[in-house]
């Protein structure tokens, strides 16, 4: 999984924005993270979400199938929401009558509710996607990576009017066993990604869309942003992608949980 940290100066805004935290190297590996076995005790929430309270465990594997089948496609949308990009990838899904995975950071959670609630009333769900989108989580401590997540499922939740967020989407892949158990004890599944469109790098939409069409056969679940900076070329390869995924014969769903 890419860690996109290239470049990233728009996050750097967003950590100093987030709450100080004890920062400890770790050495937990993405390779080490995606593995089935966690050590230690099972992480526990200090407290729960409000509003919602308790949420059902759900497994703590990395999803990427579809709950469509076979001929099913994730499109999953990272690090909004924006105001101006979201509204845009919002009527572009309502055009085509696709529903997607938003993965929201904290951050923007609670700078932009309105959008949030957007997201979940045009029917969408959401996926936490930490509090200040830092790559290097996975080397850092557990109580850090615990109020990242945390917190972050507090404000996604808050943001939205009471709808909890039902997947976790590690920053660039930086899972860890921790994290995943975390998560997924709160009732969100880790969620990863088969295709990398590489839309965050701006390379062009037809190099957006030639990556989703090269790229599929890997899996059904395609990574998006509408956020970040500039994410017009992202607009347009969506525009050109989805009814060409219908022409394909994909039906598009949700990861599964």
């Amino acid at each position: 999984m890419a860690r996109h940290s290239g470049g990233r100066g728009w996050y750097g805004k967003m950590a100093g924005a987030a709450l100080g935290v004890t920062v400890l190297a770790v050495g937990a590996s993405v390779w080490t993270a995606q593995a089935d076995v966690v050590a230690g005790p099972s992480p526990q929430a200090s407290a729960p979400a409000a509003p919602g309270g308790d949420a059902d465990p759900v497994s703590k594997t990395i999803a990427h199938a579809s709950d469509a089948g076979d001929r099913g496609v994730n499109i999953t949308i990272d690090d909004g929401p924006d105001p101006e990009w979201t509204p845009q990838v919002l009527d572009l899904l309502r055009e085509h009558g696709v529903k997607a995975t938003f993965c929201v950071t904290g951050t923007q959670a609670q700078a932009h509710p309105d959008l949030v609630k957007d997201v979940v009333a045009a029917g969408h769900r959401l996926c936490n996607h930490s509090v200040s989108h830092d790559t290097a989580m996975d080397r850092k401590s557990e109580a850090y990576q615990s109020q990242e997540i945390l917190d972050a499922e507090r404000m996604i939740t808050k943001a939205s009017g009471g709808v909890r967020p039902m997947y976790y989407r590690a920053p660039g892949g930086a899972f860890t066993p921790y994290s995943r158990q975390l998560a997924a004890s709160r009732g969100m599944r880790p969620l990863g990604w088969n295709v990398d469109t590489k839309d965050f790098e701006r390379p062009g939409s037809d190099a957006i869309v030639a990556t989703v069409e090269r790229e599929l056969p890997n899996g059904p679940t395609l990574l998006f942003h509408d956020a970040g900076g500039d994410r017009s070329q992202t607009v347009d390869a969506l525009n050109r992608v989805l009814p060409w995924l219908k022409e394909q014969g994909y039906s598009f769903g949700f990861p599964v949980r």
